[in-house]
């Protein structure tokens, strides 16, 4: 988190206005844009706003921060040590609410407002990418994943689980950055799978806090359902559960590490982004086939 702040802090020290000389005198002066607002996820709540709050401070713009729903603390935390490093009342402001489509309207059609910077659902990004263009806002936007790990009969399977192990259960798959399917070459399939299952077989659910522990909960029991509906809908349609599947035994919202195989295009899994908690594996015979399916 610091380290958003400090990278930023450099930049506005090395800025500096540039005299270009030629034929003619040109003057480039940097100059703040005006009020930029935020809209971040749950997932990283002090990094997502940090990354976005250190550029504007060190631009000079004030910075009006909405966090999720899920996870107001952080943000209010940010605040108030902003409050003790100085930054003057009005600078740096947290909207707290559940409300988010209304608050996303206003950042939109507030003509006080001159840039937002959001990270979440593309769908969500398109509806504020189009009320924005009402006042032609400046927007950046850090949208939804749906990356897919390939995994062909050449590879290296043990240094292929390990990469399959970070790149899926990080945050416990939690993440727009973690891939949503694992395409399987068919000649590798069954012995990447059974090295995979005994991998995650072997992972620690519990508190984050302990340094044993490797899984933690997801966010919400919506999102416990979520991905319960997700599975039954795979396994009604075929798919082989050969590792987990249910809610973990520590209840709340501990679900089991799960992993899916013989997974196909027409099952839920395949098709939505950052699917928290489980593996899908889907086979493929070449990288054509890959990136038809």
């Amino acid at each position: 988190m610091n380290r958003f702040i400090i990278n930023y802090l450099v930049f506005c020290l090395k800025a500096s206005d540039t005299a270009i000389e030629a034929d003619k005198k040109i003057l480039v002066i940097k100059q703040p844009i005006g009020v930029v607002t935020s809209i971040t996820p749950w997932n990283f709540p002090n990094a997502m706003i940090t990354r976005k709050l250190g550029p504007a401070l060190a631009a000079g713009c004030s910075f009006v921060a909405k966090p999720a729903e899920d996870t107001p603390l952080s943000a209010l935390a940010i605040a108030v040590l902003a409050e003790r490093a100085g930054i003057p009342k009005g600078v740096f402001s947290v909207i707290t609410s559940n409300k988010s489509q209304i608050i996303g309207e206003e950042f939109c059609y507030n003509s006080k407002v001159r840039k937002l910077t959001f990270t979440g659902s593309t769908e969500v990004g398109k509806i504020l990418l189009k009320q924005g263009s009402s006042q032609v806002l400046k927007m950046s936007m850090e949208l939804g994943g749906n990356a897919p790990f390939i995994v062909f009969d050449d590879a290296d399977l043990d240094h292929a689980v390990e990469g399959a192990i970070l790149s899926k259960y990080r945050n416990n798959g939690q993440t727009c950055v973690c891939a949503n399917r694992l395409y399987i070459q068919e000649k590798v399939y069954d012995e990447f799978s059974q090295k995979l299952s005994s991998a995650v077989n072997k992972f620690k659910v519990g508190d984050g806090f302990n340094e044993k522990v490797t899984i933690g909960p997801l966010i919400t029991e919506d999102a416990v359902l979520k991905v319960e509906s997700h599975i039954n809908d795979a396994v009604s349609k075929g798919a082989k559960l050969i590792s987990g599947g249910r809610r973990h035994e520590l209840g709340g919202n501990f679900f089991e590490p799960t992993l899916l195989t013989e997974v196909t295009k027409n099952m839920i899994v395949s098709t939505k982004i950052a699917q928290p908690a489980f593996t899908s594996l889907i086979i493929c015979s070449t990288l054509s086939n890959a990136l038809s399916i």
